[in-house]
């Protein structure tokens, strides 16, 4: 395995681990994908529903934009490799 396939599967590890750990201790996910715009990512919930959201205008928080259903958030975690 190359150096760089290397770093790349223990980089995709502790992202792996991160989501398990925040979601085991009852905060929320983040998941940032190239479709959406700067402004936008998915929270995932440890109750497995995931919302859109965008930053706020004070930047401090998130707004929601969609809840998705439980079938679109499996939907969408599957389309993600996060299954």
């Amino acid at each position: 395995m190359s150096t760089v396939k290397y770093m790349e599967a223990r980089a995709k590890q502790a992202i792996i681990n991160l989501r398990i750990s925040k979601l085991n201790s009852g905060f929320p996910f983040m998941i940032n994908t190239p479709e959406l715009p700067s402004n936008q990512c998915w929270l995932e919930y440890p109750d497995g529903y995931i919302h859109l959201v965008t930053l706020s205008k004070s930047k401090m928080d998130f707004d929601n934009v969609k809840i998705l259903s439980i079938h679109e958030s499996y939907a969408l975690k599957r389309k993600l490799g996060l299954e």
